[in-house]
């Protein structure tokens, strides 16, 4: 790809060449592994979904789990082996090589200023305990997250290599501390009138949904990042077992954990009761727990470390929108652009500090941004036969609409003008949807040499 006509971005390509790949075990699993033992993920489900008990939870998550692995990841990862390329060139043969600048090439990067954003939010919960203003924590937190990111993955890197044991040693710990209580865990528990803040019922159908949506809306954007991962895999082996373990396996041991350790905790009488005194019944996680278990003291600092080993996740989504901006905006200078969307997220995470459903918000956001991208990727995937078509001219319409179509159905429950299930899936099916009709229909544009 050395026609200087062409966008920056395609013109320096280079695949990644074999020597430089290595087995699913020390890439694309461990990478996978330690963005899903985040606390904000397994925190995300809650005593809410275990009103009907365990068994329809722990479907929902296996569910879930293998639709992020098979619809989400495995496509774009088989993308990124075969081609050797990043997601933004890949993504050039949906959207077009100009239209691919800013779809997914920018988009990536915009986006990963959300995920700062949902960090600040996340670990700002600490500050009480800490003995500080919520909004002063997000300013440096966010702050110290975006240097860091602008100096590199060397620095990134630094802090990121032991600090994902701290949400592993954890879990485990929660799981220990709560087992020999779960066999006894009655969920009447959790919508009785004598509790406090007892749960709504909800049939086995909205938990499952809501489970499985919120997997995907947390899940999107790394799925189509699988290209990206997918650039270090040797082989077809190698993208499915990354998956398989990194991705569907973290999924359900992290988050069937979760529940278990919550599940426990209000079977043990005494756990329970201090709870309820405490928590209530109603949205407790378990991080939630903490406090019940080990005494507030030796809770608050389990959480404090939690909310410190999050820190390198921040980083790197900034290291990730400043490579997203230097590849695709050459010209502007990425120390500015990134420092102007550090502080768009932290402003945004302050404005939402105090609102219950805040992370879930940007997280469905996020997630319907790039639901209808993996949908064309999927369908597109298809089309060629399993191999790349290369870029296509200008700006393809069957990407554009497929993408707009998604994003505009999906964005409407943020808006509170509808309610749609598992909103992130259907704007997957949406894209797809679209994207193939469009494509059949002849609303694209001709390929480009490769």
């Amino acid at each position: 790809m050395s026609d200087n006509s062409r966008p920056s971005y395609l013109a320096d390509a280079k695949p990644t060449p074999q020597s430089a790949r290595a087995p699913w075990y020390k890439n694309t699993a461990p990478a996978y592994a330690g963005i899903l033992l985040w606390f904000v993920f397994w925190t995300m489900l809650s005593s809410d979904n275990l009103v009907n008990g365990l068994a329809v939870p722990i479907i929902a998550v296996i569910v879930g789990a293998l639709v992020c692995h098979f619809f989400f990841y495995l496509i774009p990862g088989l993308f990124g082996m075969k081609t050797g390329l990043p997601l933004a060139v890949v993504g050039s043969s949906i959207f077009g090589e100009k239209g691919g600048i800013v779809m997914p090439g920018l988009l990536m990067g915009i986006l990963q200023f959300g995920w700062v954003a949902v960090n600040c939010i996340g670990a700002s919960a600490i500050a009480p305990r800490l003995g500080i203003p919520q909004w002063l924590f997000i300013v440096v937190w966010g702050a110290a997250a975006t240097f860091i990111g602008l100096k590199g993955i060397k620095y990134v890197a630094g802090i990121s290599t032991y600090l994902p044991i701290v949400p592993l040693v954890v879990l485990l710990v929660l799981l220990g501390a709560t087992i020999t209580h779960v066999g006894d865990f009655d969920p009447k528990i959790l919508t009785s009138p004598i509790s406090k803040g007892a749960c709504a019922p909800a049939d086995n159908a909205t938990i499952f949904m809501t489970i499985v949506g919120a997997f995907v809306a947390f899940f999107a954007t790394a799925g189509a990042a699988g290209v990206d991962f997918g650039t270090s895999s040797r082989n077809a082996k190698d993208v499915q077992l990354g998956g398989l373990v990194g991705v569907a396996g973290m999924m359900i041991f992290t988050t069937v954990i979760a529940f278990l350790a919550i599940a426990g905790a209000y079977a043990n009488p005494d756990v329970a009761k201090q709870l309820i005194a405490t928590k209530g019944v109603s949205g407790v996680t378990a991080v939630g727990i903490l406090d019940a278990l080990f005494g507030e003291k030796t809770g608050s600092i389990i959480f404090i470390a939690l909310a410190l080993a999050a820190f390198p996740s921040a980083c790197f989504s900034s290291l990730i929108a400043a490579n997203s901006f230097k590849t695709m905006l050459p010209k502007i200078n990425s120390t500015l652009s990134v420092t102007v969307g550090g502080a768009a997220a932290i402003i945004l995470a302050i404005s939402l500090q105090s609102e219950a459903d805040a992370i879930a918000n940007v997280l469905n956001i996020i997630g319907v941004s790039f639901g209808p991208i993996c949908g064309a990727i999927f369908v597109e995937y298809f089309l060629c036969k399993g191999q790349w078509c290369g870029p296509r001219k200008g700006f393809n319409p069957a990407g554009w609409l497929a993408w707009a179509i998604g994003f505009a159905v999906g964005i409407l429950p943020n808006f509170g003008i509808c309610q749609i299930p598992m909103t992130p899936v259907v704007t997957f099916a949406i894209g797809a949807v679209v994207y193939l009709v469009a494509m059949l229909a002849g609303l694209k544009t001709d390929t480009i040499q490769k």
